[in-house]
């Protein structure tokens, strides 16, 4: 492994970045930070700071924040204004979140003296692209550990083996969904199970935040949304900031069945 001494992990607390928080210290010997960011994700974000102390990371070198805000007015808003569709239909929904992620990454290593930052992506979709990339375009210099490139643990079982050896509690949920699921408030996506097959249309109680549109009002609902320099800045009169005006779309467009989209992946790895 190549001498770093200090890194800053991209965690949120779960199964892979918690084996990975304690995979880095083995395999690299070097000090841990950890960052968890809040993008609307509609879960709480502040156990992964008890979790991360459990597994005897410094409190100073815990990092949490609330990007809510910087993630519609910075990213969203500029994405949407620019009608950025990739292929002409995917929608983007995961990947504008990760130059953020990024982002902070980079500024958290500068300002604590790191000379890496590792990310939990795994070596074949296009999330490892996407932190990659937008880590490098801000600090050419910074070094990147990819532990899914790397390690052998490529399994659930082999991540549980480790994660028991390591003495990394593992909490399992109740009414857990089955599918990989990457969740902001932009959207949620899901993946894997019976969604790999085409002709397997999705199961109804996998949608969290949309009713089907079989269930939805019989009524139609108008509504007026005032903008700004293309930025969507009222609803129905009421001035609302950049995050709390998309957390209100999300709700009446969920309350409709607005928002559900079936669609095969085209991966830039190939796949």
């Amino acid at each position: 492994m190549a001498a770093i001494k200090k890194v800053v992990l991209a965690y949120s607390g779960g199964l892979d970045t918690s084996v990975i928080l304690k995979w880095l210290g083995d395999n690299y010997h070097c000090e841990v930070v950890t960052f968890t960011a809040d993008i609307g994700q509609g879960e709480e974000v502040e156990p992964a700071r008890e979790k991360a102390l459990k597994l005897g990371i410094k409190k100073e070198n815990i990092f949490i924040e609330d990007l809510r805000e910087e993630f519609i007015r910075d990213f969203v808003f500029p994405m949407f204004r620019a009608n950025t569709i990739y292929e002409g239909e995917y929608l983007l929904g995961t990947s504008i979140a990760r130059p953020l992620i990024a982002k902070r990454l980079v500024e958290i290593a500068q300002k604590v003296g790191a000379d890496a930052i590792a990310h939990g992506a795994t070596g074949k979709g296009n999330d490892q692209m996407r932190f990659e990339i937008g880590a490098y375009a801000l600090n050419p210099d910074i070094k990147v550990i990819a532990p899914w490139r790397e390690w052998d643990l490529n399994s659930r079982e082999k991540l549980l083996s480790y994660a028991e050896s390591a003495g990394i509690p593992i909490e399992k949920k109740a009414n857990k969904s089955p599918y990989s699921m990457d969740a902001n408030l932009l959207h949620i996506s899901y993946e894997g199970q019976i969604l790999e097959d085409p002709n397997v249309e999705p199961e109804e109680d996998m949608w969290r935040w949309s009713v089907s549109p079989m269930n939805a009002p019989n009524e139609p609902e108008s509504i007026s949304i005032t903008f700004e320099k293309g930025d969507g800045v009222a609803i129905n009169g009421e001035r609302l900031s950049p995050a709390a005006f998309w957390g209100k779309l999300n709700e009446l467009g969920g309350k409709h069945g607005i928002g559900r989209l079936d669609l095969v992946e085209n991966r830039y790895v190939g796949m």
